[in-house]
């Protein structure tokens, strides 16, 4: 009987030639600045341009992670949350979507930048990990894309990015809960009012699956008004969830 072809086993003098050549035509760069060297360890972003990045440090919005210019001792909710009725219970981010942190964000969301996960799995196992570790979840619920957008973009950050965030906590990714059934134009341009109208009935649930007692991680790739994840979770609940977070990789302000 013939098996599978046995791989080619290169020597590692050999090796380390073709790796001098491949750096020699295809230098290992920072994809920001074009500059310094950054190789795939670092999700090919230097030092000097992650120190760029703005994190979102506290003090924040107990409720939707929104950051609080001063000194703050004692727990508090922004005014949109007050006003609002988020099926969340928390939300929360790594970074602030603006210089750098929104080229990442851009550029992983449109241009396929994959290289950028080694960098965001590890922001995400010292940013986000223990935050949730230690609770019992019972899932992430990456935010779905409509059919068409999916096949557009052929992937789907959130599913991504959830992959990681799950690997970090050892949680199961389910897409098998939440369903994007309506096409919704994009919110880039809508304002808080119109961006919750827009989603409103955008998601629904896949099943008629009883999720009492349940709690889940929502994980989008931005958090802006939080109408988005909000919707998702509202459908989580709708069928017994118990409790919502919300995690995204960066944050408008």
């Amino acid at each position: 009987m013939f098996g599978p072809a046995r791989p080619t086993m290169i020597p590692a003098p050999a090796r380390r030639i073709a790796d001098n050549l491949l750096r020699l035509f295809y230098p290992e760069r920072c994809q920001l600045c074009g500059s310094n060297a950054a190789g795939p360890a670092e999700g090919f972003v230097c030092g000097e341009c992650e120190q760029s990045v703005r994190w979102i440090e506290r003090p924040t919005c107990g409720r939707c992670g929104l950051p609080f210019e001063g000194q703050l001792d004692q727990s508090f909710e922004c005014p949109n949350c007050v006003e609002g009725d988020f099926s969340f219970a928390r939300a929360r981010a790594a970074i602030v979507a603006s210089g750098a942190g929104r080229e990442l964000v851009h550029r992983y969301k449109y241009h396929r930048a994959f290289w950028f996960e080694p960098l965001f799995e590890r922001w995400i196992r010292e940013r986000a990990v223990p935050g949730f570790a230690g609770r019992p979840w019972s899932g992430i619920v990456p935010v779905p894309l409509h059919p068409a957008k999916r096949r557009e973009r052929e992937f789907n950050q959130a599913t991504r990015l959830g992959a990681l965030l799950g690997k970090g906590l050892g949680l199961s990714l389910r897409e098998d809960l939440v369903r994007r059934s309506d096409a919704t134009t994009t919110q880039t341009r809508l304002s808080r009012r119109e961006r919750a109208a827009n989603v409103r009935r955008a998601f629904d649930a896949v099943s008629t699956a009883d999720l009492s007692g349940t709690r889940w991680i929502v994980v989008d790739d931005v958090f802006t008004t939080g109408a988005t994840t909000d919707a998702v979770a509202r459908v989580l609940k709708s069928r017994g969830a118990e409790e919502i977070e919300v995690w995204t990789l960066a944050r408008g302000l």
